[in-house]
This record gives structure tokens, C-alpha cells and sequence, in this order.
């Protein structure tokens, strides 16, 4: 490529990578929002910490374990002056591994929201070390980098390898499912449910912070999806069109199925905006719609299954909108992305079927034994008296608004 074209590309992936830097502010407020006032500084420490521990993680482990490139070399080598073949001219190596650490930052910062106000601070650390140095990056390096040559034996058996263009099941359904046996490990919080099973829900703190963080999100989840391309040449608008159009099928229908609840709503735009990642450079327009409008519906139903059927107390419900709705975007890329329902093809049901199921299968277990080490071996949860205070006093010795409480 010409200085002009890599330059170009250079500065694509760097725009999107902060894009979806971006997107974790979201994930702050939406969690601030969501949690009890007592809990929002912590929600904003947890978003920010995890954010720097796992860009240390994913620099000295994780991007080694999915695409074995490690940076222990000179920064003329780096920059690609070398000319070398690992590290590309003007640094478009570095602004990759810059866009795809804000991916493995979602890991962290997606199970923050469902252990959120009775996790202790320190093994949550412990976790993001664990999850985005190893346990993410090496399914991130078998669906994306071809490592082992799984994708390859799937494409010969199948017709076609297992397809996530922006990472339905990649990160947000592996965020989720792990996110479900820690939140299951950890245990509802004080008062959450009666001794006979009743729900007590709690109210969330702010609206308005909760839209915020929705905003966000979805503002971010452009760059999350069309810059996944990862070059200017290989973008295409299909993505941001099907994107645009799942998120609008999700708003609708949690609104229809949520009953005009703020909370579904907001995060319906989310849930169409996860399930469409998969597919979004393959779907018909009309197709993503009914994607969103699908996992939209999945949400609300998920949502209240999770915490009124199955008593799992995942305050922001990050199980039904990430796990299942980027199962059902796994799973949807064969069905909407075949050309007889006007994608471009090239998929197969059964690989999208099976790389879908074993990646939520892999997460899922990656979570017991993650967490379920944490809590032999330190434990997970603040004692009884902290949650009560709230984890804001508690971890952090300063509550949302100092100077009023003070008064």
C-alpha cells in the first residue's frame, strides 16, 4: 500500500478505536443509572480501573494469546520504519491492537453491570487479569485470527466457517455468559428477595444518567460495527445502515413489549445493537430489522425470566442483553445473512449454530472457573454491613455528591 492508503487506514481504525472508547462511558452510566445512589462512585471507578487493567493484560498477554504478537521490540520496529511484516507502516499495527483492546475491555466492563453494589473491588481486578489475559482472547484468537485451525475444519465440514463480523458472540455473548456464574457465585443482594422467594426490586438511581449511558452506547456501537472493517477500503455502508436498523427494531418493540418502561427501552436499542454485530455486514436491511426487533423482545422476556422465574439478581440484566441477545445474533447471521432472505451469503446455519452454542458454552464455564476460584480462595462478595452502607462508602470512602452530604 502507498503511504496515502495506509495513512488512511491508520487513522480509520484509530477513529474507530476511540469510538468505542468512548462506548465505556456508556457502560459507566448506564451502570450508574441502574444502581442505588450509593453505589454510583463505584460504578464509574469499576468501568475506568477495569478499562487500564485490561489494556495492560491484553498488551503483555492477551493480544499475544490471540494473534502472537507480542511488543517486546524497538519502537522503530514498532512503528513498522522496518519494514518488517508484523508490525505495518505508520504504526497501523499499534492502532489495531489499540481498537481491538477496547473490544476486550467490554469483557470487564459488561460484567460489571450484573455483580454491580456487592462485589469487592480487588477480586473483580483479579477477574479482569484472568479474563482479558487468557480466557477472552484465546476464543477471540480461534474465531478471528483462524488459531488451531478450528474455522478451517468447520468451513470443510459445513460450507462455511463461523462468522461474527463485529462480535456478537465474540464479546458481547462471551461478557455475558460469563457474567452469569459470576452473578450466580456471588448471590442476590440484601433484600432483594424474601426468604419465601418474593422480588423486592430496587429502584434505579437516575433515569436520565441511565439514558446517558444508552446514548453513548449507541452513538460508539458505530464505530464498534462499521470500523470493524478495520480499513477504509473495506468499509462498507451496508454496516452502519443494518446497525442503525436493528437499533430502531429494538427501541420499538421494548417499547410494545416493556410496556413504555425507560429501562427497556433504552436498553432495547442495546439489544439490536448486539445481536446485529454478527451479521451486520451480510444482513438485508429489512433483515437486522427483524434481527433488533427479535432480540428487543428477547430482552424484555429475558429480563424478567432472569430475575422473576429464575430469582438470579443481575442488576442490569447483562445476562438476557448480552448473552442472549449475541446468542440470537450468533445464531440469526445464518438465517438472515443466507441470500434467499436477501444476504449476501456465504454463511452456514449449522457453523453459525454450533460456533454460537460452544462460544457461550466456553464462557459460561471460563466464568465458574474464574470466579469460582476468586471466591475459594479471597471471596467475592462485601459483608452484609458494607452492602447496607453501599459499596460507594465502603471501597471508596466518598459518596456521588461529597459536598451535599457533608451538609
Amino acid at each position: 500500500m502507498d503511504q496515502s492508503e495506509i495513512g488512511g487506514d491508520v487513522f480509520f481504525v484509530l477513529m474507530g478505536a476511540i469510538l468505542v472508547f468512548a462506548m465505556h462511558g456508556g457502560f459507566a452510566f448506564l451502570e450508574v443509572g441502574t444502581v442505588r445512589h450509593k453505589n454510583q462512585v463505584n460504578a464509574l471507578v469499576k468501568i475506568l480501573a477495569d478499562f487500564a487493567i485490561s489494556t495492560i493484560s491484553y498488551f503483555f498477554v492477551g493480544f499475544a494469546v490471540a494473534y502472537g504478537v507480542t511488543f517486546f521490540v524497538n519502537a522503530a520496529t514498532l512503528s513498522g520504519a522496518n519494514g518488517g511484516e508484523v508490525f505495518l507502516p505508520q504504526g497501523f499495527t499499534l492502532v489495531k491492537f489499540f481498537f481491538l483492546t477496547t473490544f476486550a475491555a467490554a469483557i470487564p466492563a459488561i460484567i460489571s453491570g450484573g455483580i454491580a453494589e456487592r462485589m469487592r473491588f480487588q477480586p473483580q481486578c483479579f477477574a479482569t487479569v484472568a479474563l482479558v489475559g487468557l480466557v477472552y482472547p484465546f476464543f477471540e484468537g480461534i474465531v478471528w485470527n483462524g488459531n488451531f485451525g478450528l474455522q478451517g475444519a468447520m468451513e470443510a465440514a459445513l460450507g462455511a466457517p463461523f462468522h461474527d463480523f463485529a462480535g456478537s458472540i465474540v464479546v458481547h455473548a462471551v461478557g455475558g455468559w460469563i457474567a452469569l456464574p459470576a452473578i450466580i457465585l456471588l448471590g442476590a443482594r440484601v433484600g432483594r428477595y424474601s426468604k419465601t422467594g418474593k422480588s423486592h426490586p430496587f429502584a434505579p438511581s437516575s433515569i436520565p444518567w441511565l439514558a446517558l449511558g444508552s446514548w453513548l452506547l449507541c452513538i460508539g456501537w458505530f464505530g464498534f460495527n462499521v470500523m470493524s472493517a478495520q480499513s477504509v477500503g473495506g468499509a462498507t455502508g451496508l454496516v452502519a445502515l443494518n446497525s442503525l436498523m436493528a437499533m430502531v427494531g429494538g427501541i420499538v418493540i421494548a417499547l410494545l413489549v416493556g410496556r413504555n418502561d425507560p429501562g427497556f427501552v433504552h436498553n432495547g436499542a442495546l439489544a439490536g445493537l448486539v445481536a446485529v454485530c454478527a451479521g451486520s455486514d451480510i444482513f438485508h436491511p429489512i433483515g437486522a430489522l427483524a434481527v433488533g426487533s427479535i432480540a428487543g423482545f428477547v430482552f424484555v422476556k429475558g429480563f424478567h425470566w432472569c430475575q422473576e422465574k429464575l430469582k438470579v439478581d443481575d442488576v442490569l440484566g447483562v445476562w438476557p442483553l448480552h448473552g442472549l441477545c449475541g446468542l440470537w445474533g450468533g445464531i440469526a447471521c445464518g438465517i438472515f445473512g443466507m441470500e434467499v432472505l436477501g444476504g449476501l451469503g456465504g454463511v452456514s446455519f449449522m457453523a453459525q449454530l454450533i460456533g454460537s452454542v460452544a462460544g457461550a458454552l466456553y464462557a459460561a464455564l471460563a466464568g465458574f472457573v474464574v470466579y469460582g476460584l476468586l471466591k475459594a480462595m479471597t471471596g467475592l462478595r462485601l459483608s452484609e454491613e458494607e452492602e447496607m452502607r453501599g459499596a460507594d462508602l465502603s471501597i471508596h470512602k466518598i459518596g456521588a455528591n461529597p459536598e451535599a452530604e457533608i451538609r
